[in-house]
């Protein structure tokens, strides 16, 4: 699968039951937060769930992680008239609502919630794009921009965040019929001087058949890792903790643990797709992170970071 083909869209505009979302973390460059945008789609056919205020059938979504305070949410419905979406399973992929898109190396947006105005407008480039999950009609995780780049412009209220680079981080693809009844998933961005950066993405959640999907995969030194016997050794959704283990068939080793505790936590009620009521996504976009990289031979590696990663934990 190309890099073009990783944002391509699954769903139809008259499917019934189904989310899709294209989405950024950017942590600032500068340390002072990072920001999570999120551009869904969610039952089309249906024009999302009628009747709930925060149940349109497109959405976009701005959230502000800042160092030195809580996180702020601004969420924007809108209808499906005047939605522009490439058609399932074209190249290249595009999304516009408004002054809001997303597309394969670019997003910007323009929200007016609750008396505050929020504006962007970033590109983004990367060297490693993976497919974490795919299941099909069930649903996916892909990740176009796993050591992604960002420049451009944030403005909040007046406030301006620039820069080349702006930041660093991750850009991703989900879908779905239906949201895992449990799910943990992390990103880490770790910046090395003189050196690519490397990054860190794992998953756990529900199968049917009371099956867990667990995978990690290691992008270092401009080499892919992929380890399917992911092993926790914590996993706290109320203190927002996860460490776990793996190693490669040849000798590989991971530790890693990421944190996620603090005033940095933000929780948020995401509607099920049959319409039937919410439940609550745990999500630090400020999280640290560390890991361990052992080979069979050679020393050991320690690869940290303070403000690099995003932790999200449901169930």
């Amino acid at each position: 699968m190309s890099l073009a083909t990783f944002n391509e869209v699954f769903s139809t505009l008259s499917v019934r039951r189904r989310y899709e979302v294209w989405f950024v973390r950017l942590g600032l460059a500068d340390g002072s937060g990072a920001w999570w945008f999120r551009y869904l789609l969610m039952n089309p056919g249906r024009g999302g769930c009628e009747g709930n205020p925060r149940g349109s059938p497109v959405q976009v979504w701005a959230t502000w992680f800042p160092a030195d305070g809580r996180p702020q949410s601004f969420i924007q419905g809108f209808p499906l008239p005047g939605f522009d979406i490439s058609d399932r399973g074209k190249t290249p992929f595009h999304f516009r609502i408004g002054d809001n898109a997303i597309d394969g190396d670019s997003c910007r947006g323009a929200l007016e919630v609750d008396g505050y105005s929020i504006l962007w407008n970033l590109r983004y480039r990367s060297t490693f794009c993976v497919t974490l999950s795919n299941k099909g009609w069930i649903g996916f995780s892909r990740t176009p921009h796993s050591d992604a780049l960002f420049s451009g412009q944030i403005t909040l209220d007046g406030r301006t965040f620039a820069g080349d680079p702006l930041g660093f981080g991750v850009q991703g693809h989900n879908c779905g019929f239906r949201h895992r009844n449990f799910w943990t998933w992390a990103h880490a961005y770790f910046p090395r001087t003189g050196r690519p950066a490397s990054t860190l993405e794992a998953l756990v959640y529900e199968m049917p058949f009371g099956l867990v999907f667990r995978k990690a995969v290691l992008w270092h030194n401009r080499q892919q890792h992929v380890f399917r016997d992911l092993r926790e050794t914590t996993s706290s959704r109320e203190n927002m903790q996860w460490s776990f283990r793996c190693a490669e068939r040849n000798g590989l080793r991971l530790e890693a643990a990421i944190n996620g505790s603090g005033r940095s936590i933000h929780r948020l009620p995401y509607l099920k797709t049959n319409c039937s009521g919410s439940f609550e996504v745990a999500n630090n976009s400020l999280a640290s992170a560390s890991l361990l990289v052992e080979r069979a031979t050679g020393p050991v590696e320690r690869l940290e970071t303070s403000n690099g990663a995003v932790l999200e934990m449901v169930g």
